[in-house]
């Protein structure tokens, strides 16, 4: 009863360091002060304020082709970026555990025994078998900041994970597209160097039949070799990103199984509409609002390190050394401490300590607001790119179609000595510029709405 009594006194002579409102300030959860500025997108994007964010959307439904949800799939179970963040989950829930701990004393066990004699008496054997019990109070809050700022970091390891996540997605799906824009680059190239093959023995029957000359054979020949080197180059570049593609996947190198590009790699509508508010959802955004979360506790912690600390020691055991007799058998031993640790002058470090947490807050507000602020550009610039995409795709379409008419009716003109191998050659390259351009559009295409489901926070789920 005493003893509950002196506990009692330390508690309320600690109190009289602190009002009632420091005590409720030092035990207050963050509250995200974080402000989103006006138009983050800019102004003219048509992106409404109510509508369905494709970041909604799951990756799967995202991504509707089967053999690239594999792909994503074997990336996300054997990526080591991904497996390392996994990883520092764990580690921040075991810190968390025991942070949680922490309101709970410790207790120790610390048998010791000894012998002893003095001017050759008989030896004296003493032997403790105690258990010790220390217990910090936490009066000002310093252990429940502490287990608060843990929380946070497993929070920021979680969306940590969710932003390694994203990011694999986003690569896998990127070098997909660019394998798809490969092998339509190389079918284009093949159909090409047939034609040009095709062409080139024309052009050398004409010269033989006196109808052509030399020199028309020669560039005709240069620029069909020029095909060939190129389906060369691109078959390379395959490999290549095959290689790329196989490392985000933690496989060793092999060909990779994909379907074709075509027009539907080109979003056909937007449902882009977001409130700037639920940009939030990026990962990026919300670890600068867990890292000023996190900042916030520090400070706190920093704050409580000004009052005083409690801490109540207690031990319990069976001894029989009673100071200066030994007592056989032995009695049971109780002891109990409560002390009060209050700081008066620590070389200013306290005071530094909470000066730089505090400005630690003020530099993460600013790194948030920049965050977010770069958020709205990646998207304005992802819309522009899907924007732009799917208004050229008529265009190029429409380009090669006229194109074509154009190098068959020029090459029957030849044919008849209406037309010079120049203008059969010049439509030729024309063509298959035209039809390389179409298919570099749709890849930029699918890029660009990759962009822009990532942008707004998608491939988090």
């Amino acid at each position: 009863m005493k003893t509950s009594s002196y506990i009692l006194v330390l508690c309320l002579a600690a109190m009289t360091f602190t009002g009632c409102g420091t005590l409720k300030s030092l035990r207050s959860d963050y509250q995200s002060q974080a402000t989103v500025p006006a138009d983050l997108f800019g102004t003219g994007t048509g992106l409404a304020a109510d509508s369905t964010s494709m970041a909604d959307w799951s990756w799967r439904e995202f991504f509707t082709d089967p053999l690239l949800q594999q792909l994503i799939d074997t990336a996300l179970v054997r990526n080591t970026d991904i497996n390392s963040a996994r990883i520092a989950i764990q580690q921040s829930e075991a810190a968390l555990a025991a942070a949680k701990q922490g309101f709970f004393p410790t207790v120790y066990f610390s048998p010791s025994a000894s012998i002893s004699s003095f001017g050759g008496s008989s030896p004296a054997k003493t032997y403790n078998l105690p258990l010790q019990i220390n217990w910090d109070v936490d009066a000002f809050g310093s252990i429940r900041n502490q287990k608060r700022k843990s929380e946070t970091v497993l929070l920021q390891a979680q969306v940590a994970e969710q932003a390694v996540r994203a990011n694999i997605i986003s690569a896998v799906a990127q070098q997909y597209s660019m394998l798809l824009l490969l092998d339509q680059q190389l079918e284009i190239l093949i159909s090409t160097d047939s034609l040009w093959n095709i062409s080139l023995e024309t052009q050398k029957i004409l010269w033989e039949n006196g109808k052509s000359y030399s020199t028309a054979v020669n560039q005709m020949e240069s620029s069909y070799l020029s095909v060939k080197t190129s389906i060369v180059d691109t078959r390379r570049n395959i490999r290549q990103v095959e290689n790329a593609l196989c490392r985000l996947l933690a496989i060793t190198p092999q060909s990779i199984p994909r379907s074709r590009l075509g027009p539907y790699a080109l979003p056909r509508r937007f449902e882009t509409g977001v409130p700037a508010s639920l940009l939030r959802n990026r990962p990026d955004i919300k670890l600068a609002d867990l890292a000023m979360e996190e900042a916030f506790y520090d400070t706190q912690i920093a704050r409580a390190a000004f009052y005083p600390s409690i801490s109540l020691q207690g031990l319990a055991g069976w001894t029989n050394s009673a100071g200066g007799a030994i007592l056989n058998p032995g009695k049971i031993l109780l002891n109990a401490v409560a002390s009060l640790t209050q700081p008066i002058y620590a070389q200013g470090k306290l005071k530094a300590n909470l000066k730089i947490n505090q400005l630690e807050q003020q530099d993460l507000m600013n790194q948030y607001v920049q965050t977010v602020i770069d958020a709205g550009s990646e998207v304005n610039e992802a819309l522009a790119d899907c924007q732009a995409a799917v208004e050229k795709h008529g265009y190029y379409h429409r380009q090669v179609e006229v194109l074509k008419d154009a190098y068959k009716g020029t090459h029957e003109l030849m044919d008849n000595g209406k037309a010079s191998y120049l203008e059969v050659l010049t439509a030729q390259e024309t063509l298959l510029n035209a039809q390389l351009n179409e298919a570099v559009n749709m890849y930029n295409g699918a890029q660009g709405i990759i962009a822009l489901y990532i942008a707004l926070g998608g491939a988090t789920r």
